[in-house]
């Protein structure tokens, strides 16, 4: 199973319907969620210990560029880093239930905080709560 490289619902679809990267406001939305997400692992040491950089910064700028090209923005995610291969990415990483626990729990008051509209929050969580459970890769 992969994540596909485009969401596969929500809103309307169709040539020049706004792409939910649009819909949820674009550039400045996507990276007032990373902050607020980044603000939250900084001070879980359990899963801050899991970022093998000392600074979060290019960690945010990843999953920035990540979530703007999924949702229908640029796809300078792509362009710079290749394909997402989010699974084989994290191969080195041990993310078990708890970890994959502790990540939603920041990423989901991330969206509570940026505070989109309804359709557009619902199909943010939908996919960032599969995403989660698809990177699950060993047992607690």
């Amino acid at each position: 199973m992969t994540i596909p490289l485009r969401p596969s619902s929500g809103g309307d679809v169709g040539p020049g319907a706004p792409s939910a990267y649009d819909r949820m406001g674009g550039h400045d939305t996507f990276v007032r969620l990373v902050a607020a997400f980044y603000r939250g692992v900084a001070s879980d040491e359990p899963l801050r210990g899991l970022y093998p950089e000392e600074d979060l910064g290019p960690a945010a700028g990843r999953l920035t560029m990540f979530l703007e090209q999924y949702f229908g923005g640029p796809n300078t995610y792509s362009e710079q880093r290749g394909h997402p291969r989010l699974r084989m990415r994290h191969a080195g990483f041990a993310v078990t239930p708890t970890q994959r626990d502790r990540w939603l729990k920041h990423m989901l008051a991330a969206c509570d905080e940026i505070a989109l509209p309804e359709a557009e929050d619902t199909e943010l969580r939908s996919y960032l709560t599969y995403a989660a459970t698809f990177m699950l890769n060993a047992k607690d």
